[in-house]
């Protein structure tokens, strides 16, 4: 008599496409990941902060109270509060007049720090090449 042939059962998965589709994802999130980081450009200092030089050009300070209101140190009515609009175009007219004035973010410590990164992204969109933070002295 004849023999039947045993067939393998239909049960097992070819798993080959599977990691060929993990290896394609894995390359597409290493090409956009990069591309997906945001952040601020901060010159940070190479050593311990010094205050500004005497005989440099007055700075413009860009202020954030605790109530995330924006102020600017130009003109007449530095009291004022700025809407973020009003205070980009203040500070791109100032610096096409005096373009190395340098400028500083000054922030209220209750302020949360979303606010002052707002700030400085409003300033960078200005054209504002380079921001300083202010600080209090820790000296008494």
């Amino acid at each position: 008599m004849y023999q039947r042939k045993r067939r393998r059962p239909v049960s097992e998965i070819n798993v080959v496409p599977y990691i060929d589709v993990m290896l394609v994802l894995l390359i597409i999130f290493m090409v956009t990941a990069p591309l997906i980081t945001q952040g601020v450009k901060v010159d940070l200092p190479q050593a311990t902060a010094e205050p500004l030089s005497e005989d440099s050009k007055p700075p413009l300070i860009a202020s954030v109270n605790a109530q995330g209101e924006y102020f600017l140190s130009v003109g007449d009515n530095k009291d004022q509060v700025l809407q973020p609009s009003e205070l980009a175009v203040l500070v791109r007219a100032n610096l096409e007049v005096e373009p190395e004035t340098p400028v500083i973010v000054k922030g209220d410590r209750a302020v949360p720090y979303d606010k002052v990164v707002q700030l400085m992204v409003l300033l960078q969109n200005a054209g504002v090449p380079s921001v300083g933070l202010m600080t209090d002295s820790t000296e008494e």
